[in-house]
């Protein structure tokens, strides 16, 4: 059977914007301010995944682009090379810029949710997700956090249904 062109896109375009939405049962931060979110976030732990695996000292720094949208940069280390490997990619909001859910891409049109669901005060750690509870990334301005902020993000993210015990954490 073969199907027609409109029948394909509609299915591309419904799978590709499925992978933009947030979990069941996680809200992304609202009264978000991106302007005090850009700059540098350490990686101080997350759920293990094929495009970080192997890396250390994870890094993502995140700047304003002219469209509005947000340049993302990550960084890793690679031991086993012994060379910092780089991905660029760019991030969109999806509802409002007051919401801490983000679109990001970085591979051509396809793009992944950035849910933040937690997010310090003074912008100084955040909680954050993809589309679903395979995704799971605490970062902070700083390569290490308090003891609390660990707990926390272990307890919140245990009540959320995440698998903490699969965490990998930052040396």
């Amino acid at each position: 059977m073969r199907w027609p062109v409109t029948l394909y896109l509609f299915c591309l375009l419904t799978l590709m914007s499925g992978c933009t939405s947030a979990p069941k049962g996680i809200a992304p931060v609202e009264g978000f301010e991106l302007s005090r979110y850009l700059g540098t976030w350490h990686e101080v732990a997350r759920l293990d995944h094929g495009f970080e695996r192997g890396l250390s000292r994870v890094s993502a720094e995140y700047r304003l682009r002219s469209d509005g949208g947000v340049s993302v940069t990550n960084r890793g280390f690679d031991a086993q090379s012994q060379t910092w490997k780089t991905a660029e990619g760019k991030a969109y909001f999806v509802e409002s810029p007051d919401i801490g859910h983000l679109k990001v891409s970085f591979f051509g049109p396809f793009y992944g949710a950035y849910v933040i669901y937690r997010l310090d005060e003074d912008y100084n750690y955040a909680f954050v997700t993809s589309y679903n509870r395979d995704y799971l990334w605490l970062l902070a301005r700083t390569p290490e956090v308090d003891e609390s902020v660990r707990l926390a993000f272990i307890t919140q993210a245990q009540n959320l249904g995440f698998d903490t015990q699969a965490l990998i954490w930052a040396q």
